[in-house]
């Protein structure tokens, strides 16, 4: 039988807004992206109060060579008002709607 571990974890998959000067400089300095220390979602602001994991993602290059690429870092991040986000940064935005977009909620939970 499997089980959900994390019942209180809910999949978002929405795009969210940096506030504009909140993002992570040191990070920005060694070519990683700056992690928005505010941002909103559906026009509610979060504040980041901290890092619990980060990692990234590879993708193979979309023209058939076989180059593996960065695609996206990935932060698990605590937040005011009382949040744990999975949230990423997307490396080559794709949507057509939102070109600019590349930050994204992935997954919220409730802080413990």
């Amino acid at each position: 039988m499997v089980r959900d571990v994390h019942p209180s974890r809910q999949f978002v998959g929405e795009r969210l807004l940096p506030a504009f000067g909140t993002g992570d400089a040191a990070a920005m300095s060694h070519g990683e992206p700056g992690l928005p220390r505010l941002f909103s979602v559906h026009g509610r602001t979060y504040e980041v109060l901290g890092v619990l994991e980060k990692w990234k993602s590879t993708g193979p290059c979309r023209s058939g060579a076989d180059e593996v690429y960065l695609r996206k870092h990935w932060y698990k991040v605590l937040t005011r008002p009382a949040a744990v986000m999975t949230i990423y940064c997307d490396r080559q935005a794709r949507d057509r709607k939102h070109p600019k977009a590349r930050w994204w909620v992935f997954t919220v939970e409730e802080a413990e």
